[in-house]
């Protein structure tokens, strides 16, 4: 609470934790005279070492004291010389018990006290003194311990006269609770504003689990109802509201510029009015700098004014370990897409403390790693395994699955494992989709072929005009190939994806058959048998293409386990490419034949001969396609 108090004082907002120092005052006078005590009862061994003695452990305990090691004062106490004494530790007790009663001077001058400043020049007397090393005189020790006001004042004496206006301080505010918060000096009015609060503290409070935070305190300042919740235990992390009639002013402060936008982001449904966010340096603080802003909103009447108290109350369970979340989440999507997530997570009064508790990042890193099979890349993000759009989806999946598990008492175990199941149907889905692409890609280029046989067979039929029109198609469906492998690209964002990869090389028999139209066109007058030879290899690119379609949809099936038939279906495919390929080699030598005997000049023959070469082209591009996908079935899929 140290730094809070700083950042309230800095704030000028101190007199709210005046009940709160009035606890810590009043304990620290538990701890000064258990310390006192000690020092006595040091003095005491070190004069008569065969005296009973007692290590006041018992007493330390009950002071709230947790050091063990002040057990062992007395029993090492010895007298030096007149009125000297070796008391271990004596120099830290010393300078403990002068802490604790400058704790007990803090709510004093807080609250303005009538004798706050003559205890102050005590107190300053006192902590003038210097004791050093583990020797201490017995004019020292009287001067600490004494409670006889005759011989002269000590700092016993002033702990006995602050603790008197200690009581009488705490008795001047109410010990009154209202649904949780601690309220003093407030009036009748007061009452439903701040059970408007707590209502929306208390409604969402729960989703901060074991979480320390959120403790409000109310009370009037003036015309002013205001009220403070300590959020959680980050630094500076304070929120202090001042209720004027219908109008309420915020000031928050927070270390964590991302989250102090991301609460003023929260209320986008009221019309408040933000100042320019400020920054201060504080050397008490976390990075010695924390940032201040102030909101303003007037209510059009008191009902609306308990409905954003209210939703004013219920948001700030949202930013307890918020920056936390949004690091860990920052894993696997994108910085902008984390912010959406945790407003979503808020908007929808899920949060993500339940999800941190139940493994944060290490849950989305397990599934990640099961959906992979165990092959997951160092470094890989959750959305590039997923679109962008569909590992948010995951991730929102995730943030509610976490929390109704914790709700229901599910093992973390149970929740993981629905997690794991998910991202893998994911997955699935993701691949299935990208397959489709990939088939209709496939599908294009084997309309392509039949687009090549169709020119052939206008030419040999000396229908040369419809070429020309054959030739557009060709570049029509060449380009919405083009479009399809954009289409994959988008899917998946992983260079290295196998299916991406698979239709970025398919894409170049699409160029080679959209090139063979167009060369056709260039060569109408070319002799029957250049054709015909030309025509018996496009046969077997149009058959190559056709059971590249078939390899695909039968590798759509693969996994451990599948059928020997579908098996036997996607290597029968996959052989058919290769004799397909065997054969366009040959019927390529037999077009160079008929064409080396053509008396032709190149002019009227280079179509021909492009067309060919590109024909070539494609049925390799085939077998080379049809390879891959057959290497990643088997050593992949397969065997995975």
């Amino acid at each position: 609470m140290g730094q809070k108090t700083t950042i309230l004082d800095s704030l000028d907002e101190r007199a709210l934790l005046l009940p709160s120092l009035v606890n810590r005052a009043l304990a620290a006078n538990d701890r000064v005279k258990y310390r006192f005590a000690l020092l006595q009862a040091a003095q005491s061994y070190a004069e008569r070492p065969d005296a009973l003695m007692s290590n006041l452990r018992a007493e330390r305990l009950a002071a709230g004291v947790q050091d063990s090691d002040l057990d062992r004062v007395v029993g090492g106490s010895t007298l030096i010389g007149t009125g000297r004494y070796q008391i271990p530790e004596s120099a830290r007790i010393v300078r403990d018990a002068l802490a604790d009663v400058g704790e007990m001077l803090e709510p004093l001058r807080t609250a303005g006290h009538s004798e706050s400043a003559g205890f102050s020049r005590r107190y300053e007397t006192a902590a003038s003194a210097v004791v050093s090393g583990h020797e201490l005189t017995s004019d020292q020790i009287r001067a600490l311990t004494s409670g006889n006001r005759q011989t002269g004042d000590s700092v016993h004496l002033l702990v006995m006269d602050m603790h008197r206006a200690l009581n009488a301080l705490q008795t001047t505010f109410a010990g009154e609770t209202i649904d949780g918060c601690s309220a003093y000096s407030i009036r009748p009015a007061d009452r439903p504003q701040i059970a408007a609060f707590m209502s929306g503290v208390n409604r969402t409070a729960p989703l901060k689990f074991e979480h320390p935070g959120l403790s409000t305190t109310a009370t009037r300042v003036g015309n002013d109802l205001v009220l403070q919740n300590d959020i959680g235990t980050t630094d500076a992390h304070v929120l202090v509201i001042h209720v004027a009639g219908r109008k309420v002013t915020v000031t928050y402060t927070d270390v964590h510029l991302p989250r102090l936008l991301f609460f003023q982001g929260m209320f986008a449904g009221y019309e408040m009015k933000w100042q320019d966010t400020r920054s201060r340096k504080d050397a008490a603080v976390e990075d010695g700098v924390y940032h201040l802003s102030v909101g303003e909103y007037t209510a059009s009447s008191t009902a609306r004014l308990r409905e954003y108290l209210e939703y004013l109350g219920s948001r700030l369970v949202f930013l307890i370990d918020w920056n936390r979340a949004r690091k860990r989440l920052r894993r696997f999507v994108a910085k902008k897409a984390t912010i959406e997530l945790l407003g979503w997570a808020a908007g929808e009064d899920i949060g993500h403390m339940a999800w941190l508790n139940a493994g944060g990042e290490q849950l989305i890193f397990d599934a990640m790693s099961f959906a992979h099979g165990g092959r997951l890349k160092p470094g890989e993000r959750l959305d590039e395994l997923l679109t962008k759009e569909r590992a948010v989806q995951f991730l929102r999946f995730t943030l509610k699955q976490a929390l109704d598990g914790a709700r229901q008492g599910r093992p973390v175990s149970l929740v993981a494992d629905e997690i794991r199941t998910e991202l893998a149907s994911q997955v699935r889905s993701s691949e299935d989709a990208l397959l489709d692409t990939a088939l209709d890609h496939a599908g294009l280029i084997v309309e392509l072929a039949e687009t090549v046989r169709a020119s052939l067979a206008a030419l040999q039929a000396a229908r040369t005009d419809e070429v020309g029109a054959l030739a557009e198609k060709a570049k029509g469906l060449e380009s919405s190939a083009d479009q399809l492998l954009n289409d994959a690209r988008g899917i998946l964002h992983e260079g290295g994806d196998f299916t991406v990869t698979l239709m970025n090389d398919a894409d170049d028999i699409a160029d080679d058959l959209e090139e063979a139209v167009f060369h056709l066109s260039l060569s109408p007058n070319v002799s029957g048998r250049a054709m015909s030879a030309l025509g018996k290899l496009g046969d077997p690119v149009c058959i190559a293409a056709r059971e590249l379609v078939k390899a695909l949809a039968a590798s759509r099936h693969a996994r451990r386990g599948m059928p020997r038939e579908d098996v036997d279906d996607f290597l029968q495919a996959v052989n058919a490419v290769r004799t397909m390929e065997h054969a366009s080699d040959l019927a390529e030598r037999d077009v160079k034949r008929a064409l080396s005997r053509e008396s032709r000049p190149l002019s009227e023959v280079f179509g021909v001969v492009e067309a060919a070469r590109n024909l070539e082209e494609a049925a390799d591009g085939l077998l080379h396609v049809a390879l891959l996908l057959h290497d990643h079935v088997m050593s992949e899929v397969v065997r995975a």
